[in-house]
């Protein structure tokens, strides 16, 4: 079976075939970095993550591309409230993010450009749609006529007599038409902002992605991802732009994952209904977070509760002892069957599964049936040392894409040996006449670890003496977030 997968531009299964053979361009839009990540963004994380992984298995080299909105109004806010610099709290937030991430087995994108880095290339696309007669300048601000557009809505199926019954324009703005949307947004007084043609100012947000995906893939990109919630209005008009822009397709599938909802409502921070990702790997290993997020389809909404993680680290318990218990036969295995047909037959239904729209639920179901198999052979004596080889190579297999296994001591050692480092390190960082703003970072993470663990007088320690260097800790609702005095 080739490879299909669900594209929403279509709203049909399609059979994939990239622009060039052989090689993957795949987008997937990332945070706004104003605050910590939350449990939906692991979700999208993940998903795009194991997508990532299994393209790469199947043959493909993938260039994936995850953005940071790095300048945003949200940003702004934030870090007035927080009275520090907005790229101060924007480099924290990423290198909160990146920390979660690692914890959770998301392999590193090839690229994750930031919108503050990818400045000119975004002015160069504004002043292009500017020339082509497509945007205006007004007071400042540059906005995209949206009405000399055609196809408008394919993606999201919205017609302009839907979106402009339901638009809002705010008073600051200087649009042509309600259905306008700015990319270039004049500065108001004290911002941040940069110098462009038109005056000082910042990137609208929908523009950001175009520029970056025309700069790190090119005109056309193969897959475009991103979490349903995106689909209207920012991907409408990343198309908008982008195709204006590119006079080329801007993307050949659009991937969408579903949301994290809790009682079937979405989970944000603007509904306050959302679980940070620390808290949570607080309480749960980071395989159980990958398998309670991977045993569902990627596209339907997940809802979560508070029985949903403890199922699934039940769930999971049963794959990990069906690992460690074979790979501790294995030298004991003294059958003459050695499981060639089983495991050749479970990687051909696992990989059928998976290439249907990366169906990771019934790909995990694969695994259940053959654990199930395996554990009968071992127990009726029938398995020799090859097979126990071959079935604990299976698994492996389905954890290098999954990363959902490992077995208890590795883990005690990995938490032993991470506990001892930074106690060691602590010291060491404390000492220094200038702390570095990367070793800042790590500072505060260890008087965070160290609450958790209630050990308060390693935090106050850390706190005291980053005091005393100049470094200000400011303990928030969403964690905890440092300026210099």
């Amino acid at each position: 079976m080739s490879l299909v997968l669900y594209n929403t531009l279509t709203r049909k299964k399609e059979p994939f075939q990239p622009i060039e053979d052989g090689r993957v361009g795949m987008y997937v839009c990332g945070v706004t970095v104003y605050d910590k990540s939350h449990l939906g963004h692991a979700k999208s994380a993940i998903n795009f993550d194991l997508i990532a992984r299994y393209l790469r298995h199947r043959g493909y080299e993938v260039n994936h591309i995850t953005n940071f909105t790095d300048v945003d109004d949200k940003i702004i806010r934030r870090a007035k409230e927080l009275s520090i610099d907005p790229m101060a709290l924007s480099k924290q937030i990423i290198d909160d993010y990146f920390r979660s991430m690692d914890a959770l087995n998301v392999e590193r994108a090839t690229a994750y450009p930031r919108a503050t880095e990818t400045m000119d290339d975004i002015i160069d696309m504004v002043e292009g749609l500017v020339q082509k007669g497509i945007a205006y300048e007004s007071n400042g601000s540059v906005y995209f006529s949206v009405r000399k557009t055609k196809e408008y809505g394919k993606l999201s199926g919205q017609t302009l007599d839907q979106t402009v019954a339901g638009a809002r324009v705010d008073p600051s703005e200087d649009k042509r038409d309600p259905m306008d949307f700015a990319v270039w947004k004049a500065a108001k007084p004290g911002e941040v902002s940069w110098t462009s043609p038109w005056g000082e100012g910042r990137p609208g947000w929908h523009i950001e992605c175009s520029a970056m995906c025309l700069k790190h893939i090119g005109k056309t990109v193969d897959i475009h991802g991103g979490g349903t919630d995106l689909i209207f209005p920012h991907h409408e008009n990343e198309i908008l732009q982008s195709e204006a822009y590119n006079d080329a397709q801007f993307v050949k599938y659009w991937m969408h994952n579903g949301m994290l909802t809790i009682d079937e409502e979405k989970m944000s921070k603007s509904q306050k209904n959302f679980f940070l990702i620390d808290d949570v790997l607080a309480k749960y290993s980071p395989q159980v977070v990958r398998f309670f997020i991977l045993n569902a389809n990627y596209r339907h909404p997940l809802d979560y509760d508070s029985s949903s993680l403890d199922d699934s680290k039940r769930a999971l318990e049963t794959l990990q002892n069906s690992y460690d218990e074979m790979k501790a036969h294995a030298a004991l295995a003294d059958g003459d069957d050695d499981a060639e047909r089983l495991c050749g037959d479970v990687w051909c239904d696992f990989e059928t599964k998976m290439d249907d729209d990366f169906n990771s639920r019934d790909a995990i179901a694969v695994m259940y049936d053959f654990a199930r198999e395996a554990n009968k052979l071992r127990g009726e004596g029938r398995l020799s040392g090859k097979g126990a080889d071959s079935i604990v190579g299976v698994f492996n297999k389905f954890n290098s894409l999954f990363g959902v296994l490992i077995s208890e001591s590795q883990l005690k050692r990995v938490k032993e040996e991470a506990q001892a480092l930074d106690e060691a390190e602590i010291d060491r960082m404390l000492s220094q006449d200038h702390i570095p703003d990367g070793d800042v970072d790590r500072l505060v993470r260890a008087r965070q670890d160290a609450r958790k663990r209630k050990d308060f007088a390693t935090a106050d320690n850390i706190r005291r003496s980053l005091a005393e260097k100049g470094v200000d800790i400011q303990d928030t609702q969403e964690g905890a977030v440092w300026k210099r005095k």
